[in-house]
């Protein structure tokens, strides 16, 4: 509800700046921009996932150290990015960034608890720890460097689809677990929390 309305806004913001004919035949640049951060994400998952596999068999401390390094250097790419973007993005005011500081700490839980599901100890020793620093290197470079508006956008863009495969897999629980009277009351309680503020 929130995240692809913005696209919307951030390609026009791209339009604007585009003057390379060749790059304006592309016409849906920001939305495209997203499916690579989706895409980009489904990857890393689809890669832990099969080292993991094969670790499994060897039960390798190294390989799974190297499993570990991989997904959290991606999610601390992803962390610093959205910090950046707490300071820099568009929200409408107070209530707007309010309201994305709350969605992103609940997401940045549901985050953490697949993470410690997946790296246990060293999850607990040292990635959480990456990852919180991550969020407050994004938001001090936020407060002190500006980059151009096309560039929050392209980041914005990158991270919404991200986001969007990350939803889908931690935060919409398996078909067993999941109850359609909760999932829906939640869709129209955060619809109109949109609609009217």
């Amino acid at each position: 509800m929130h995240l692809l309305p913005e696209l919307n806004t951030y390609q026009g913001i791209l339009e604007n700046t585009l003057d390379n004919k060749i790059l304006i035949l592309l016409e849906d640049h920001i939305y495209m921009m997203a499916m690579f951060g989706l895409v980009g994400f489904y990857c890393l998952e689809l890669i832990v996932r099969k080292m993991k596999h094969v670790n499994k068999a060897e039960e390798n401390a190294e390989a799974s150290m190297r499993i570990f390094q991989i997904h959290i250097g991606m999610f601390f790419i992803y962390n610093t990015i959205i910090g950046y973007l707490l300071v820099r993005g568009e929200y409408g005011g107070y209530l707007g960034l309010t309201f994305y500081f709350i969605a992103m700490a609940v997401h940045f839980i549901t985050n953490d608890w697949s993470l410690r599901t997946s790296h246990k100890d060293v999850y607990d020793r040292y990635g959480r720890w990456l990852l919180s620093l991550a969020v407050l290197l994004g938001w001090t470079a936020g407060t002190f460097l500006g980059i151009q508006e096309v560039m929050v956008s392209l980041l914005a863009a990158f991270i919404a689809g991200a986001i969007i495969l990350n939803v889908l897999k931690e935060e919409l629980p398996e078909n067993r677990l999941s109850s359609l009277r909760a999932y829906l009351l939640g869709v129209v309680f955060y619809t109109l929390l949109i609609l009217f503020v």
